[in-house]
């Protein structure tokens, strides 16, 4: 710390600085430019990690050399796969039907529902060929269209299937098509936020992306995410499929576009029934979304898969040598062709080192995104290949006539959430929490504290403090006030992101030392006449501090979220690309208030330290909880505003408002907040104005 900060402690400080004279200006960090103010400071330092992942996982990659080691990769990958998606059920009855059937010309078309869950449905379409039975069956889970199955370009790449000796089945994907799960009770004319787009029924509100991902929030606290509830209905699909007589259980493929990409390549890594696949426009190497678009919606986000060296490369590795082509379209926007083609030589590689490098392959269409004619033309071929042992060329007739959205419906009222006694996926996993509660309660009941706060670490992942290293505490300014001065400060933590602060020093001092954080910047009450000036004016000694994506360090404008409607705040491509690398945003900022609040109590003397009072004022009072729960010895008083009071409003409650930021992967299977008062200590804990899961937070300024 400088002399003069020192100085002006104790209340010696006799020499004003000249800034203090120019009109107050609380913005401590230097203006954003290039290519950090469009991503912002926190996103390039998680940016940064990625990359060094991406290397440390090319290197494992490349000393994979023998069969013998494929097959030990692989195995390593699918065990890490299943265990960061939370696993999967027991397989229960399906109780098929047959809702209806409409005939089309060589082929026919059966309207199907079935139960993934009990009571939750799935609601699809068989595509089936006039031709003799038994038949291969291809799955086609859904990209993000709006109507969901009825899209004409997944009607046409079944009708391509059907008419050529193949089955399909299509279905909904949860939040698209017939099976939205975020319903309102008014009547909409178009998705909310914008007039371009009507929903596919005046029910519907948000776009399917928003859907998938306000899913993962509710999921993500209970170890897993949308991505779970994705597979497993399309492994209840494949159920169906061969439970069907005229299916042969042997033969079965499995293609999907863009979101149905990123399924068909989930399904194709993990099911061990799909034969031969056809992910389109999906297949990149991670480094392309990181570097240009960002993470995507919340089931293509698997926890710590990045930390681990899980690429989007090994869902192709894991099913090795199975056949899988790569479908692409030159001009994608989303998922580049340059990383399609670093993906599509990964898998040439790891096929050739098992012997069988003619079963991965590669299209590319001269195309933007999409299940283009091409694609469908490429991937119905390659099915034909494995399926039919035929190579006889397959072309799609132009124009190709399709149903409407009416016909292919299946639920009675166009939304199967609608439906008399259906379920919906947030009761699914509310009824998970309930059981998880027995669980906790028990744990806690028999547990001791310190064995109780270990486990806490090990699920938060919140380093200890003495693990953390001290950060550089900057002086870059003062301003002067009557009674007191504050001290601009940049905090430089090892983690890379500069953290603004202001540091109140009373002239004379003879109160506590106060770590204030507002969860809409350290600016909000650091206006004269406001709460930080009076707990100065009492003698208080105040670090007002911005967080990681807070404040000066909150991203302002993300133009590349608008698909979330606002739901999931301003940072969401930050928390995406923490939980990918395995962290948290309630982690990372938690371990910010920790180095904070320990140069705080030091203040004075390192030799003697003094505990700190907290004040948490919304989407900070979580990371501070954690904080007083892990490190109680730290504080003195932990007053938190503004609060929701568990995460399990956040589990069952469908329309959520900017809550991923404050979620921990499987921190329910361990504890609730009210457990982390019970380890700060009830008594120094005071929570005041508690937060609905519905409401904006403090942080939306």
């Amino acid at each position: 710390m400088n002399r003069l900060l020192l100085l002006s402690l104790f209340g010696f400080l006799s020499v004003v600085s000249p800034i203090a004279n120019a009109a107050e200006d609380l913005t401590v960090l230097p203006a954003l430019e290039g290519a950090a103010a469009e991503s912002g400071l926190v996103y390039q330092a998680l940016q940064k990690r990625a990359h060094e992942a991406f290397a440390k996982r090319k290197a494992v990659y490349e000393n994979i050399k023998t069969p013998e080691d494929c097959e030990a990769y692989q195995k390593r990958m699918k065990d890490f796969f299943r265990t960061q998606i939370g696993g999967f059920p027991e397989r229960t009855p399906l109780n098929p039907r047959v809702i209806g059937k409409l005939k089309g010309d060589g082929f026919r078309v059966e309207n199907v529902i079935y139960e993934s869950w009990p009571g939750h449905h799935v609601t699809a379409n068989l595509y089936l060929p006039d031709s003799k039975p038994p038949y291969p069956g291809v799955l086609v889970p859904c990209g993000h269209s709006h109507n969901g199955k009825a899209s004409a370009a997944y009607q046409r790449a079944c009708i391509l299937l059907a008419k050529n000796g193949m089955a399909a089945l299509c279905y909904d994907p949860i939040g698209q098509g017939e099976r939205y799960q975020v319903l309102s009770e008014q009547p909409n004319e178009y998705f909310k936020g914008g007039s371009r787009y009507r929903p596919p029924h005046p029910r519907v509100q948000y776009y399917c992306t928003a859907e998938h991902t306000l899913f993962s929030v509710s999921s993500i606290p209970l170890g897993s995410n949308a991505a779970r509830y994705r597979i497993w209905d399309g492994m209840r699909s494949i159920d169906y499929l061969v439970s069907r007589p005229e299916i042969d259980a042997k033969r079965i493929g499995c293609t999907g576009n863009s979101g149905g990409g990123t399924l068909a390549s989930y399904i194709m890594a993990l099911d061990d029934r799909v034969q031969a696949a056809a992910p389109v426009c999906y297949s990149t190497m991670y480094r392309y979304l990181i570097d240009f678009n960002g993470p995507q919606d919340g089931e293509q986000n698997i926890f710590g898969q990045l930390a681990y060296g899980m690429d989007i490369a090994d869902y192709t590795l894991m099913r090795a040598p199975k056949p899988t082509l790569i479908c692409a379209g030159t001009l994608d926007s989303t998922f580049k062709i340059d990383g399609t083609w670093e993906l599509f030589r990964e898998a040439k590689r790891f096929y050739t080192r098992l012997g069988y490098a003619e079963r991965v392959g590669i299209i590319e269409a001269d195309a933007p995104h999409g299940f283009t004619i091409q694609l469908r033309e490429g991937a119905a071929r390659w099915m034909n290949r494995w399926l039919l042992n035929k190579e006889n060329p397959i072309f799609e007739v132009e124009d190709q006539p399709v149903f409407t959205d009416e016909e292919l419906q299946c639920s009675q009222s166009g939304q199967i959430l609608l439906d008399a006694g259906e379920r919906s996926l947030f009761a699914v996993n509310d009824n998970l929490n309930q059981k998880l509660a027995a669980e906790r309660a028990a744990f806690w009941s028999s547990t001791d504290v310190s064995a109780a706060r270990d486990k806490v670490r090990e699920i938060s992942g919140i380093q200890p403090l003495g693990s953390l290293p001290r950060p550089e505490f900057k002086e870059v300014g003062s301003i002067s006030r009557d009674g007191y001065q504050i001290q601009k400060l940049i905090v430089t933590p090892d983690h890379g992101t500069p953290l603004p602060a202001l540091l109140f020093l009373p002239n004379m001092r003879q109160g506590d030392l106060v770590l204030y954080l507002h969860g809409g910047g350290k600016q909000v009450e650091a206006e004269t006449g406001a709460a930080i000036e009076q707990l100065v004016k009492q003698g208080d000694v105040v670090l007002a501090l911005d967080v990681r994506c807070i404040g000066e360090t909150s991203r302002k404008n993300n133009r590349r979220i608008g698909w979330s409607h606002g739901l999931l705040g301003p940072n969401y491509h930050e928390c995406a690309l923490a939980y990918l690398l395995g962290e948290s945003m309630v982690k990372l900022r938690a371990e910010d208030i920790l180095v904070a609040a320990r140069f705080l109590s030091e203040i004075q003397s390192k030799k003697k330290t003094n505990p700190v009072v907290v004040t948490a004022i919304g989407e900070t009072a979580i990371p501070a909880l954690h904080a007083a729960a892990l490190e109680p010895g730290l504080f003195s008083k932990v007053n938190l505003s503004q609060m929701i009071t568990s995460w399990g409003e956040v589990v069952k409650t469908p329309e959520t408002q900017n809550q991923l930021i404050n979620t921990v992967h499987g921190a329910l299977k361990v504890y609730d907040l009210p457990n982390l008062i019970q380890l700060a200590g009830r008594e120094k804990v005071q929570v005041t104005l508690p937060a609905s899961v519905t409401a904006g937070l403090a942080s939306q300024e």
